[in-house]
């Protein structure tokens, strides 16, 4: 009976709704991985076989020792091992132990690549699969809980099937061949052996039960000191300015105090499980000893058929006294795999047209026709927007937080489909175009900035790889981005970090706006691109806007309204709506909502 019963906080109890369905969908999945599982299977038959009889064939070679040594000490002959006498089985009892080596190193070879390629045909289906979903999952999903089925419940998918699922086949293989070979042996001594083993498993799950417990409380102490580390890192600034230091230490003493506490009763619970459990195998071992030391000494039993029981006993009792983590290791897989397949049936967007209508190089007129959109069928928020940007003009958007710009904008790109009505690029449905057609004639400037960990060159070249650095230092020098950009340690392959937090924020915004200036797109899209710069910043990124804006379409979505009182149309929006349109004078004449909103902000 083993001693290593493994319990503790890493089982984790998931448990699927269907999984059998998830099985046999898993199954499906595997396509022509299905070959490594079936030749896994049978090594682990071959396996199994090797390891039932090395036992039983040692017992012989065990009573001819016994034998050779009972006459070599009654004086009848001297002991020696020849080929004749003990030397060929021995040999092959040596060649059956590294036959069982042989296949035991095969399958797990086997295994672990099955699991790993398993793994990768998964990752790419989810990957594929994320650049199909709609933002709209993106929306109602938190980010930790995505990464955490693409990362976690592959990586425990991929480390069960390469130790629990095999572990389960040899277990089951072991354990029956084990026991028909003890029951064979001896009937009495079996069912002692079965009687211990069922008191080590109930002992077990009541453990079990006690430590899991103990277990989700560490778990939930673990989640919260996290938040607080976090929490703390994250606004350092603000509990100093706050003279909050000492408030925050307290909550970092109680979150890291009532961690300890959990740890401890939860060690204590792991920690005492493996001494008792080992009492009752070494109590049931001792019994069985006896039992059998009284048989041989009867006759009942030989010297070889005693040590092979003895060894039956090892086999069959170490997966069964894991038997419950194993089981719980491959339910908590597949709820893993589950949770995977329900990311993979999410709901898609629209796949392109088979024949997609082609724009090329867009003239940059846009007409909204009677749009309808909701982010839920019942709850429309645009009931019914129309207006048309015609080429080269500056369409401006304005509105409290909330109004609809955004989404208006997100419409465009296609980023959502319409409930209802069109949107048209050069008198062409863009619902009728491919969606790479459709964005390849928009440059997008957002006000949260994005980069990516790699040079000042690489991240704004993101939209043209294959751009030259003179095409690249251009677009910096149009952005206003150059000057600082010459500043930094090595200029232009100066490496930035992964949030970039080694530039600022106005100058994280200059750099992806000279990405755009890179791309050169026909329409441009500005969602408050200036937010994070200074005035006189600002002033210099507004001239070369400019220039870049003229005879090119673009949307600009602005709190402040003094950079666009320059545009050809302004759209006053509201609750989803469009309430007002009309350039900046006729707006103001009007004296509505537009005029309102600006004469509160330069009053």
């Amino acid at each position: 009976m083993s001693e290593n019963t493994v319990i503790g906080d890493e089982m984790e109890y998931a448990v699927p709704d269907n999984a059998l369905k998830t099985v046999a969908r898993l199954w499906n999945t595997m396509g022509r991985q299905r070959i490594r599982l079936i030749i896994v299977f049978i090594s682990v038959i071959f396996y199994t076989i090797l390891s039932v009889a090395a036992p039983v064939y040692s017992a012989g070679i065990v009573d001819l020792l016994w034998r050779e040594i009972r006459e070599a000490v009654s004086g009848e002959s001297p002991f020696q091992v020849t080929w004749e006498h003990g030397g060929r089985e021995i040999l092959i009892l040596f060649a059956i132990y590294t036959a069982t080596g042989i296949f035991y190193t095969f399958q797990s070879f086997l295994m672990a690549s099955f699991a790993e390629r398993l793994s990768l045909e998964l990752r790419t289906q989810i990957s594929r699969k994320l650049d199909r979903l709609p933002l709209s999952y993106y929306d109602n999903h938190r980010t930790g809980e995505i990464l955490s089925r693409v990362t976690n419940d592959l990586d425990k998918m991929s480390e069960v099937m390469q130790t629990g699922l095999l572990k389960l086949f040899t277990a089951v293989g072991m354990v029956v061949g084990s026991l028909i070979m003890m029951f064979r042996f001896h009937v009495g001594l079996t069912f002692a052996f079965l009687l211990f083993t069922v008191l080590a498993l109930l002992s077990t799950k009541l453990f079990a039960a006690k430590t899991l417990r103990y277990a989700m409380l560490r778990q939930q102490a673990v989640s919260r000191v996290t938040g607080q580390v976090e929490e703390s890192y994250s606004g350092r600034t603000v509990i100093r300015a706050f003279n909050l230091e000492e408030t925050s230490t307290r909550d970092m003493r109680e979150a890291v105090e009532e961690l300890a506490e959990a740890s401890r009763k939860a060690d204590f619970m792991m920690n005492a499980v493996n001494p008792f459990i080992r009492l009752v195998n070494r109590l049931g071992q001792a019994v069985i000893a006896v039992m059998a030391g009284k048989l041989l000494l009867d006759g009942v039993l030989t010297v070889g058929v005693f040590q092979a029981f003895f060894q039956y006993v090892y086999q069959a009792s170490e997966p069964l006294t894991e038997a419950a983590y194993m089981i719980n290791s491959l339910q908590s897989s597949i709820a893993s795999v589950e949770r995977i397949f329900e990311l993979l049936d999410e709901k898609e967007i629209r796949r392109d047209p088979e024949q997609p209508s082609v724009v090329s190089q867009a003239d940059g007129s846009v007409e909204f026709r009677h749009v309808r959109f909701g982010y839920t069928p019942d709850k429309m928020l645009m009931k019914d927007i129309s207006f048309q940007a015609r080429p080269g003009e500056k369409i401006a958007v304005v509105g409290s937080t909330g109004a609809g710009k955004t989404t208006l904008i997100n419409l465009l790109m296609r980023f959502y489909e319409v409930n209802g009505g069109t949107i048209c690029l050069d008198g062409v449905d863009t619902g009728k175009m491919s969606y790479e057609g459709l964005r390849r004639n928009f440059g997008m400037v957002l006000q949260d900035t994005w980069l990516f960990e790699g040079t000042v060159a690489e991240n704004i070249a993101y939209g043209r790889p294959d751009a030259s650095r003179e095409e690249i230092v251009a677009a910096a020098k149009a952005a206003r981005a150059d000057f600082f950009i010459r500043t930094l340690p090595k200029g232009y392959d100066t490496v930035l970090s992964g949030d970039a937090e080694n530039i600022s924020a106005g100058q994280r915004q200059l750099l992806t706006i000279a990405r755009v200036f890179l791309c050169d797109p026909p329409i441009l899209i500005l969602d408050e691109a200036t937010s994070s710069v200074d005035t006189r910043t600002e002033m210099e990124i507004g001239k070369a806007m400019k220039a870049l804006m003229s005879g090119r379409t673009s949307f600009v979505i602005a709190h402040r309204l003094s950079t666009i009182v320059d545009a050809d149309l302004i759209l006053v929006m509201q609750n989803g709506d469009i309430i007002e349109k009309g350039n900046h004078r006729e707006l103001l004449g009007a004296k509505g909502a537009y005029a309102e909103l600006y004469n509160s902000q330069f009053a």
